[in-house]
């Protein structure tokens, strides 16, 4: 995702994403299973996985993937979801995301 006038800052940060990010649009699941991502040493892939993503979407913005800490089960495939503790960067006007959890909004 490209960055559109919103303020620069470093690091992971809960302001970015809520003004990334529009509170009264939902947010769509788009993966069906997290997809593990494995460290990488000397560019070279190991066996080692230290984190799980998944993809969501919002109207007016592109799809975007979201970083996990642990691996769980995710929701079924288009659910409307919530995040625990989202928060995103910038890096080179381009935005990642992090989030502790994802929830189903019933």
């Amino acid at each position: 995702m490209e960055a559109r006038n919103i303020k620069r800052q470093g690091g992971y940060s809960t302001d970015l994403a809520n003004n990334i990010l529009d509170a009264t649009q939902p947010i769509y699941l788009l993966s069906t299973e997290l997809e593990p991502q494995v460290k990488f040493e000397e560019h070279k892939p190991t066996d080692e996985v230290i984190a799980y993503k998944a993809w969501f979407s919002q109207a007016g913005l592109p799809p975007f993937e979201v970083k996990f800490q642990n691996s769980f089960k995710l929701p079924a495939y288009l659910t409307v979801v919530t995040f625990e503790q989202l928060q995103a960067c910038e890096v080179n006007y381009h935005f990642y995301f992090k989030a502790q959890a994802v929830m189903e909004v019933k």
